[in-house]
Order: structure tokens, then sequence, then C-alpha cells
């Protein structure tokens, strides 16, 4: 297995481990979490750069744009597993872990915005574009609506580790905020598909992979509906 594929499935590996650990909530003990926390991170962070981050330093205008776009990509993944939040339902967090999650998922979504402009303009130059704009125009669309909801999420948050419980308007607008969400699902699907062809005319990723991507994103996007 050469170094490249190793660090594919290493990644993959940490997400996972990442997953199954911020699961188990006995191990939300301080500092017990920080530490393994941060050593999740560190191995993201050291996965990601071997893989082809480090590209980001070369004078290279393409592989430049792709460490930079898989940089901003990958750091909703780091970030989770650094931080262990977004896991599990809000109800069986605390105030301040539910805080800290919408805090943390507002600058992931900003992260994967950023990630996926920053794709268009790499993937444009290998004339790939149609596709490609397709997918940024959706995320564009997703990412305000995303904000929106975090905002929600962080006031109700707030609301109640300040005064015990959620005012009543919050519990007016939850139809609202749920239509919101799915909104932003889907249109998040449509943009991963969009991308992942792109991708794939590009020769970026393998056919296969991309057929695959691609299928998992329409079939999200059809159990979303």
């Amino acid at each position: 297995m050469n170094t490249r594929r190793f660090c594919y499935w290493f990644l993959f590996a940490i997400f996972i481990v990442a997953i199954v650990i911020g699961a188990i909530r006995p191990l939300r003990v301080s500092p017990l979490y920080q530490v393994i926390g941060v050593i999740q991170f560190a191995a993201m962070g050291w996965g990601a750069w071997t893989l082809g981050a480090r590209e980001i330093t070369t004078s290279a205008h393409e592989p430049r744009l792709l460490a930079l776009a898989g940089i901003f990509l990958i750091t909703p993944f780091a970030l989770l597993a650094l931080l262990w939040v977004g896991l599990g339902p809000p109800w069986q967090a605390t105030p301040a872990e539910n805080q800290m999650r919408y805090l943390v998922l507002a600058g992931t979504t900003i992260s994967i915005v950023v990630g996926f402009a920053v794709l268009r303009e790499a993937l444009g130059d290998a004339d790939k574009k149609f596709r490609s704009n397709v997918g940024f125009a959706t995320i564009l669309l997703a990412g305000p609506l995303y904000l929106i909801f975090d905002a929600f999420g962080f006031g109700a948050a707030t609301a109640k580790l300040h005064g015990g419980d959620i005012p009543a308007a919050f519990h007016d607008l939850n139809e609202v905020i749920n239509m919101i969400l799915f909104v932003a699902g889907a249109l998040t699907y449509i943009a991963a598909a969009a991308f992942a062809v792109s991708l794939g005319q590009a020769r970026w990723i393998k056919r296969g992979a991309a057929r695959v991507f691609t299928i998992v994103s329409l079939v999200a996007l059809l159990l979303l509906i």
C-alpha cells in the first residue's frame, strides 16, 4: 500500500474513531476528552498534510488551489475530532455544550462554503465550469441558511443557559427553522453531487469514485425528501 492510499484510509479511520469516541458521553471528562481531541486533531492534520495539503507551499497554481480547497473542506471533520461537538441530539447535551456546538457548526459552514468556492476556481481552470457552477450556486444558497439555523440554535442554548427556559418565540419558529434546515440540507446534497461529477470529468478522482459520491449524494437527497 503506497503512502497516498494509506493516508486516505488513515483519515477515514480517524474520522470514524472520532465519531465513536464522541458518542461515548462518559469519556467527556475534563481533561481526558481534551487530550483525546488534540491527539485526534493532530493525527488528522498529519494525514491531510501528507496526503496533499503540503502542496499549499508550492508555486504551481493548480496544486495550491486544490490543497487550499482540501484544507477548508477537511476543517469541519478536524474540528469534530478536536472538540467533540455536533454528536447526538441537542437535548442530551448541556446548554454550554450546545453553545459550542452551534458556534462550531457556524464555523464549519463558512469553511465548507469557502472550500467549495476555491474548488470551483480550480475546476474553472480545468474548463469544468458548468457543473461546478451549479454546485457553487447551491452551496452559496445553503450556507446562509445553515448560519440562520445555527444562530437560532445558539440563541436557544444561550437563553436556556442563562434563564433556564427557552423563550416562547423560539418554539413558535420551530417549523420555520426545520424548513430552513431541510432546504439547506437538500441544497448541500445537490452541490456535493455536482462537484463529484465535475471532479470526475476533470479526472481528479476516478470515474468510479465520482459515480459513488454522486449516487450517495442523490440517495441522501431522496431520503431527506
